[in-house]
This record gives structure tokens, C-alpha cells and sequence, in this order.
């Protein structure tokens, strides 16, 4: 599998680490519902079709990437950058 770093281009998937599902929004910090960390922590869907996913580049420029891919083809439909540097402040 490929994935497209979008500072250093196409790359192989053993550069990566898959960090998780970027569809979910994390708790408050400041949060003391143990409940909701809880679900946090263990409550995941297993989505068929295109889904989110957060990407580390451990191997390369070392920034997290928002990978688009089908679960069930495992193609990868879109990349792009993830945190405060990317143009429209892609948060997961």
C-alpha cells in the first residue's frame, strides 16, 4: 500500500504507523466523566467502506497525516495534512 505524505510524496506503507480512527472526537481533558473517557478508550466501530484514519510517517517527515481509505479494498481515496500546519487546521 501507498500512502502520499503531503510534504514528502508517495511512500511505502512500512514508513507508517497507523495511530487511529480520525473520525472521533476526544474528551475534554479537564473532563472528569469516567464514562466518556472509558468509551474513548475502548468503544470503536468497525466502519465497511471509505472511513478516516490518522497516519504517523515515523519513517520519514515525522507529522501525522488524515488518510481517507476503503476498508474493505484498502485504497487509499485521499491524503492530506492533519494538526495546526495544514491549510484548513485538519483536526481528528
Amino acid at each position: 500500500m501507498i500512502i502520499t505524505c503531503p510534504w514528502c510524496g508517495p511512500r511505502d506503507l512500512r514508513e507508517f504507523t497507523y495511530r487511529g480512527d480520525g473520525t472521533i472526537t476526544r474528551p475534554d481533558i479537564d473532563s472528569e466523566n469516567v464514562d466518556l473517557a472509558a468509551s474513548f478508550v475502548f468503544d470503536r466501530e468497525n466502519p465497511a467502506g471509505d472511513h478516516l484514519e490518522i497516519w504517523h510517517h515515523g519513517g520519514g517527515c515525522r507529522s501525522h497525516v488524515l488518510v481517507k481509505r476503503n476498508t474493505l479494498t484498502h485504497k487509499i481515496i485521499t491524503c492530506g495534512p492533519l494538526g495546526p500546519f495544514s491549510k484548513n487546521g485538519a483536526k481528528a
